[in-house]
């Protein structure tokens, strides 16, 4: 944003003294009520105690992030990284831009949590009223610095004090690139950085009894926005840009229920069902054709879900759309049947790409045996299903992306992982290996699973996805 250090623009009209004067009186006292500890606080206490303990005697240092210019001097809403969420339970509205998180180390052990935030601006001060970026005029009330330490139970200091505090040099580790005053006050230790940087990504591959709560509630919620853009479809269709038709029923859920959408909503039909990150949703919704839907509500918490269903517009599935559908449905199914502690991460891909090989060789399609598709020095049948089947989920619809291999997508199943099972055929318009009625058909279908200590749980399972419930359930909501 192009402004002056008082938060002010080039443009802003100055401020007559007369007028500062008189904005300081008549103020009655406005404290919130009823703050309470979060829920999320405990749960975020204890994984601090997880960094401390791999880590001591070193101070950590952890960015909440800055806002990010939009267009001059527009910014895009705010929200912080995620470990700092995750280690803070700072989530939502109230995560305010520039804090950082702390964890000191201390004499005789383990380490003390400071938060250094930009409280909520007393009416003394003209910032509540000039300030474009923090004052309460211009985006909201933010807490004061006790509310703060009272509803996340960790101690806050103003962030004023936090250049001087880190101009005392220790031992540190940061998240760097989130903060330009952070990385000016710490001495850059890339290697050490960098592994510090894995180890919190690793720390979230197992999800508590608090993440996987919020991540239902995610869940829940996507179904109800899958609810409301079924309910539009016919008004999609009567528009130019009808696939925008769908992704505005589904933000008006995710806004009203969460956070914000998790990711930008994939709102694909007919053939752009084959481009598999469509985000501008300017096309047409035909009667007839199918759309593909990718979407999920992030909660305040921050957690989000990732959901994929395959719609006919109509209601109901042509023979071909169908044969195609119920391709990638046992495809998917196969990938929950490897889903289990102790079984390859791998295995989940193995699984449902052995079953797309088949069903495309027996198309006639495929020029070699299924079995010698699958072959990793072959991988034919991936001219029609390019990407993997699966990734973790949590706060980041991608999440633990810095993990190690080993511990990720090399590694094992644990009881805990929260992860989708997304398999997908895409034949492109052009593609003159299949007969004319499949062209331009794509299929994904993606759920949300939970490795139990017993096997899986599928988090999104109330949302139909066998194609006679599919009809079904569009039947029922388009009465």
């Amino acid at each position: 944003m192009n402004d002056k250090k008082d938060g002010t623009r080039s443009y802003d009209a100055p401020n007559a003294d007369a007028l500062a004067a008189f904005m300081k009186i008549g103020w009655a006292p406005s404290p919130l009520e009823g703050v309470t500890q979060s829920r999320a606080s405990s749960f975020a206490a204890m994984r601090r105690k997880v960094l401390s303990k791999t880590y001591p005697d070193i101070r950590m240092v952890i960015p909440a992030g800055v806002f990010k210019v939009r267009s001059n001097d527009t910014d895009y809403r705010f929200r912080p990284l995620s470990a700092y969420a995750y280690l803070t339970g700072i989530t939502g509205i109230d995560a305010v831009p520039d804090s950082v998180l702390v964890l000191e180390p201390l004499a005789d052990g383990g380490h003390e949590a400071l938060l250094f935030i930009h409280p909520r601006s007393p009416r003394d001060s003209e910032e509540f009223y000039r300030n474009v970026r923090h004052g309460e005029f211009w985006i909201g009330r933010r807490m004061t610095l006790e509310e703060t330490q009272t509803k996340f139970g960790i101690t806050v200091r103003h962030i004023s004090t936090l250049a001087s505090f880190l101009g005392v040099e220790k031992k540190s580790l940061i998240i760097r690139g989130e903060d330009a005053l952070v990385d000016s006050k710490v001495e850059a230790r890339k290697k050490k950085e960098a592994e510090f940087v894995t180890f919190l990504s690793e720390m979230r591959l197992l999800k508590d009894e608090f993440e996987i709560g919020e991540l239902q509630n995610a869940v829940n919620s996507t179904a109800r926005g899958f609810a409301d853009m079924i309910k539009v479809f016919k008004a999609a269709t009567e528009v130019p840009k009808g696939e925008r038709v769908v992704e505005a029923a589904f933000f008006g859920r995710a806004r009203v229920e969460g956070n914000e959408l998790g990711y930008d909503t994939i709102a694909a039909a007919g053939s752009h069902a084959c481009v598999l990150h469509w985000i501008r949703n300017d096309g047409a919704v035909v009667p007839g054709d199918l759309i593909l839907i990718d979407a999920g509500t992030e909660m305040d918490s921050l957690y989000t879900a990732d959901i994929t269903r395959t719609l006919p517009i109509n209601g109901k599935f042509s023979e071909a759309q169908r044969k195609i559908y119920m391709l990638v449905y046992e495809a998917q199914k196969a990938g929950f049947a490897a889903l289990k502690p102790g079984a390859a991460f791998k295995d989940i891909n193995r699984a449902s790409q052995a079953v797309l090989a088949k069903g495309l060789a027996e198309m006639g399609v495929l020029p070699v045996s299924a079995e010698e598709s699958m072959k990793p020095d072959v991988g034919l049948h991936r001219r029609w299903t390019v990407h993997g089947v699966s990734h973790m989920l949590g706060m980041d619809v991608h999440d633990c992306a810095q993990a190690r291999n080993e511990e990720y997508s090399d590694g094992v199943l644990k009881a805990g992982m929260v992860l989708t099972v997304e398999p997908g055929l895409y034949i492109q318009p052009d593609d003159e290996l299949f007969p004319p009625e499949y062209r331009g058909i794509g299929v994904r279908i993606e759920d949300d699973v939970l490795i139990t200590e017993s096997g899986y749980r599928v988090l999104s399972g109330n949302i139909p996805s066998h194609p006679d419930e599919v009809e079904v359930w569009m039947a029922n909501l388009t009465r």
